[in-house]
């Protein structure tokens, strides 16, 4: 069981994320509504992995990913991106930010957990 932080400002999207990971992939989830607030979850916690909103109005995806990269507590933690936007340039774009990986927006609950898995190579 991997302990898993769902970082994004949509509280539906959290909610049925965390239901998904929890129920269906048997993880530990925490979940953050803003980036800022993520980065002090992981920080004083650091998860098995971040499932990350790209959009979000206090800090971005990529502004958190950003930040979690220059902390040496959080650097090592496998980032992957929620996002409507999966044309490939965008795809490509935030794996060249460092992320492990990018899912789609809506996403499939009953996939969502064996995706993650896939893209962490759990």
């Amino acid at each position: 069981m991997a302990r898993v932080l769902v970082i994004d400002d949509d509280d539906m999207i959290r909610e049925v994320a965390g239901l998904s990971l929890s129920l269906l992939g048997g993880h530990e989830v925490v979940e953050a509504s803003g980036g800022l607030a993520g980065v002090e979850a992981a920080r004083s916690a650091p998860p098995d992995a971040i499932l990350l909103d790209v959009m979000m109005p206090d800090l971005d995806g990529p502004g958190t990913l950003a930040l979690l990269q220059a902390d040496p507590v959080t650097t090592v933690v496998p980032v992957v991106f929620l996002t409507a936007k999966v044309l490939r340039a965008e795809v490509e774009r935030l794996q060249a930010l460092g992320a492990r990986g990018v899912i789609a927006k809506p996403f499939d609950p009953v996939a969502l957990a064996p995706e993650l898995g896939r893209l962490l190579g759990w």
